[in-house]
């Protein structure tokens, strides 16, 4: 592909745009993007997205012009797609309904620095042809989201690579991982797109056969069946569907522990009496080690189960006491077993990052005090009589590069409290990150939710059970069996790095070249 004549037509139009129409259409395009994401799921509008603003980045005239355009994109991408963040703060709207617009605009805006330093790279070092600066804007995006993912803690959601979720071209992530997929689609996408509106098609059809071998490859990888081992225990699904506003208020709290305990009651069904049963994150209010006569009475509704339910669990350290939140284990005969703590917090809602900043400015009331301390890491726990598993509690399930830890698992365990995401989004995402995460690691992953969504979904990331949003019920499932390792879990992010830091070097050698 070579430059594409000042004649095209589109490409004229774009170098005519002023500075406002620019950022204006950088930010459409960016919220555009965002239909491709659950629960809207149209993975195509990237094909109408992405290549306009890589055309929008040759086009420019400066690297800050460049900038902005990137900036523009991101804030629309992200301002739409992390719209669900701003029900949090309806949860006590009298003391924090005043920072939702803050909220929910701060942090699009900040994410929107890295694609801008990522668009402002690329046209500093843009090569001359058209291929390796489209090529060099798609290494260098992809990088931006690998860093938005890993610094200051990061946050991966809503990476383009995630569209996929519902389609065969997913099964890759088993290979290449999030970032390597966000790579592909980016690379697909623009290539496509730039090479249909620069009269290219050569180039456009290489795009689309990768694509199409995606495709073909995920769907040889999903068999038709499901496996399980000829001793599959069966798990049992507790959501109470106790809304964030009331559930630890006085009168509700007792309602929705009895639904809990009354949930766990119910007759066996058609697989028989259960083997695991599993309640969501902080589903009771008590804490365990200090309540023996409350964990009896969890214990006899379990029957024969081992339970697992999400609690704080409270221990003395140098005269104060240590808070963690917590996946607590019951065993058959009413006695505590061993204790995971959750160890990725979330910034300001699980601790106060630069608490002392936060004091001297007078707003640490607008966040937790004193907060949660962090657990050890990613572990693997081992029950007598259930196969070894990896929790992950709520906020955890999004980075792909800490679910497992030194022992590999048999399954993935994921209590969680989406009420804090309202009602159509942000539970949506979350369970697809989850379902992605399966199929990155080749293994089962079961999800308990407070108010859904609560599912069973095998290696490959299929949906086997699931209990929607807002109901109040229990699901019976058979556990799937796990995968062979797959190249993701032995090899991390570093396949998906190695492709992005080729898309990135390749065309500045040929640069350097010219």
């Amino acid at each position: 592909m070579t430059d594409a004549p000042a004649q095209n037509s589109i490409m004229g139009w774009l170098s005519r745009r002023g500075r406002w129409q620019r950022l204006g259409l950088s930010i459409l395009l960016g919220a555009l993007m965002t239909l491709g994401h659950a629960p809207v799921s149209v993975p195509w509008v990237l094909f109408l997205s992405v290549p306009p603003l890589v055309l929008m980045v040759q086009t420019a005239t400066t690297g800050r012009a460049a900038a902005w355009i990137g900036w523009g994109a991101a804030f629309g991408y992200f301002v739409t797609g992390l719209h669900w963040m701003g029900h949090a703060f309806l949860v006590d709207p009298d003391r924090f309904a005043w920072l939702l617009p803050i909220g929910v605009t701060a942090l699009p805006a900040g994410f929107g620095l890295f694609w801008a330093l990522a668009f402002w790279v690329a046209k500093r070092l843009a090569p001359r042809g058209q291929t390796g600066q489209t090529i060099l804007i798609v290494g260098l995006w992809s990088a931006a989201e690998y860093l938005r993912s890993t610094i200051l803690t990061g946050f991966p959601w809503a990476l383009p690579g995630y569209v996929w979720v519902d389609l065969p071209p997913m099964q890759a992530a088993a290979w290449i991982g999030p970032h390597g997929m966000t790579l592909v689609t980016l690379a697909i996408t623009a290539i496509t797109g730039v090479a249909l509106i620069a009269r290219r098609p050569v180039f456009g059809a290489a795009a689309l056969a990768a694509a199409s071998a995606m495709w073909v490859a995920g769907m040889a990888r999903i068999p038709d069946t499901v496996a399980y081992e000829k001793d599959a225990r069966v798990l049992r699904i507790v959501q109470p569907n106790a809304p964030q506003h009331l559930k630890w208020k006085k009168g509700h709290y007792q309602k929705f522990t009895a639904r809990l305990l009354e949930a766990t009651e119910r007759p066996a069904g058609d697989l028989g009496p259960p083997d695991i049963v599993l309640w969501p994150e902080t589903a009771v209010q008590l804490i365990p080690a200090t309540s023996p006569g409350d964990v009896q009475r969890i214990s006899q509704a379990a029957g024969n189960a081992w339970i697992l339910l999400g609690a704080l669990h409270g221990a003395a350290k140098g005269g104060r006491i240590d808070w963690t939140n917590a996946l607590v284990t019951i065993s058959p005969h009413g006695e505590l077993g061993p204790l995971y703590a959750k160890h990725h917090l979330v910034p300001f809602g699980e601790y106060l990052p630069l608490a002392s900043v936060f004091d001297a400015l007078g707003l640490s009331q607008f966040a937790i005090r004193g907060g949660f301390s962090r657990g050890p890491g990613p572990q693997t726990i081992e029950l007598a009589g259930v196969p070894g598993f990896s929790p992950l509690i709520c906020y955890e399930a999004i980075f792909p590069h800490e679910v497992v830890g030194p022992d590999r698992p048999d399954w993935l365990l994921q209590p969680t409290n989406d009420a804090w995401f309202g009602s159509w989004a942000g539970p949506h995402q979350h369970y697809a990150q989850a379902r992605i995460r399966a199929i990155e690691q080749g293994l089962p992953i079961v999800r308990a939710a407070n108010t859904g969504i609560s599912a069973v979904v095998d290696p490959y990331g299929r949906q086997l059970a699931f209990l929607p949003l807002h109901v109040f019920d229990h699901l019976d499932a058979r556990l799937p069996a796990p995968l062979a390792p797959t190249l993701y879990s032995r090899f991390g992010d570093w396949i998906a790095l190695a492709l992005i830091f080729g898309c990135i070097l390749g065309p500045l050698v040929l640069r350097a070249r010219a």
